[in-house]
């Protein structure tokens, strides 16, 4: 592996519950200069399936087993690759923002290797029905009727509060930022885009 694979790329974490717009907020960054967005779900989306790594993962996904951490990990550094092959991303000038990754404190750990996070944003939203409302909308307005149910929306906030809300405590306080999550759109990026200036990110 060459020494550019290895160096630790500059990251700042979106983290929050479902329904918390850390996919929105994700990507309003990744429009502006020197932020270069990376959700997990677009990882898996753009993955080559004819390839070694991209066979390894449809023999778990097409059994609807979840993918291991590390090959989580192996696909997000490939796919991160490719997008500064392709001149997408670059390295020297970008700062990845990372969404929906890591989803849990093993992942986080895996990821030392590759980033150094200059922050970690909490969008706090504890109004677990405003979550709950937002999930619904959501879902109903991409026409996924299946994830405005009730079930399946408790199921993922207590998937979240188990698996990734661990992930605060990994990180030193210094690190991490809590933002109020229920604010307007616009206002929770201002916050984010202040600390972020403050910082000098």
């Amino acid at each position: 592996m060459t020494s550019e694979m290895t160096k630790k790329r500059p990251a700042i974490l979106v983290l929050g519950a479902p329904g918390s717009g850390k996919g929105t907020q994700g990507k309003a960054l990744g429009m502006i200069p020197g932020f270069f967005h990376c959700a997990c779900g677009d990882v898996f989306r753009a993955l080559d399936t004819r390839t070694e790594l991209g066979q390894k993962f449809v023999e778990y996904s097409s059994k609807g087993h979840l993918v291991p951490d590390e090959l989580t990990i192996e696909l997000w550094q490939a796919q991160i690759e490719n997008w500064k092959e392709a001149h997408l991303y670059h390295p020297e000038e970008d700062v990845l923002v990372l969404d929906g990754i890591p989803r849990n404190v093993r992942q986080a750990e895996i990821l030392e290797n590759y980033i150094d996070v200059h922050q970690v944003f909490h969008l706090s939203c504890p109004d677990r029905a405003e979550l709950a409302k937002r999930m619904r909308s959501r879902a109903l307005k991409e026409n996924r009727m299946d994830d405005a149910s009730d079930v399946v929306i408790e199921k993922r906030i207590k998937t979240y509060e188990a698996e990734t809300k661990p992930i605060l405590e990994f990180y030193s306080d210094a690190l991490r930022t809590d933002i109020d999550g229920s604010q307007a759109p616009a206002k929770v990026l201002h916050d984010i885009l202040g600390r972020c200036l403050e910082l000098e990110i």
